[in-house]
């Protein structure tokens, strides 16, 4: 069987090693997978370990949860940007519209929570990440005091933003 790839034939001697690492063109990706995981139940290789197995801490989870925020901020002003692209009418009507559903207060302060924590978690923990960029807060105890600094002032400037409006 000879490999091609563009005129390289990849089965000459000169190529040496090269021809027994070559995949074949045209093959699938199923089979790639199959391939992969048939040699390595032949030498006997242990599967990675998956998530289930690690010991969730708390800088963990402020990770998963600067990314989430990030998304989340990201594609709440997109959809909002493009809503106020396609839909008929202008901010005023739509901000009369929501005052004339007549939702409970409890419910609007959650509202305006979930838009005010997201944003204030996200930047105070960015500034967190600038102040390790410059090489600052890595000890652990460090990581910990930061984050746990990070998620009280999200949640007091969030409660002070809701007091606001």
């Amino acid at each position: 069987m000879t490999f091609t790839r563009q005129g390289t034939c990849l089965f000459r001697p000169q190529f040496g090693i090269l021809y027994r690492h070559a995949v074949p063109m045209g093959t699938t990706a199923n089979e790639e997978m199959n391939r992969f995981w048939a040699k390595n139940n032949k030498l006997n290789r242990p599967m990675s370990p998956h998530l289930t197995i690690y010991k969730w801490s708390m800088p963990m989870m402020m990770s998963i949860t600067h990314r989430g925020t990030g998304v989340g901020l990201s594609g709440g002003i997109s959809a909002f940007a493009l809503l106020a692209l396609v839909l008929p009418g202008n901010y005023p009507y739509y901000l009369d519209l929501i005052h004339s559903l007549s939702v409970g207060p409890a419910l609007l302060g959650l509202a305006k929570f979930g838009i005010a924590f997201p944003l204030s978690y996200h930047t105070l923990n960015g500034i967190r990440h600038l102040f390790w960029d410059s090489g600052k807060g890595f000890k652990i105890p460090e990581v910990y005091r930061s984050g746990y600094v990070v998620i009280a002032l999200s949640i007091l400037t969030s409660i002070a933003a809701i007091s606001y409006m």
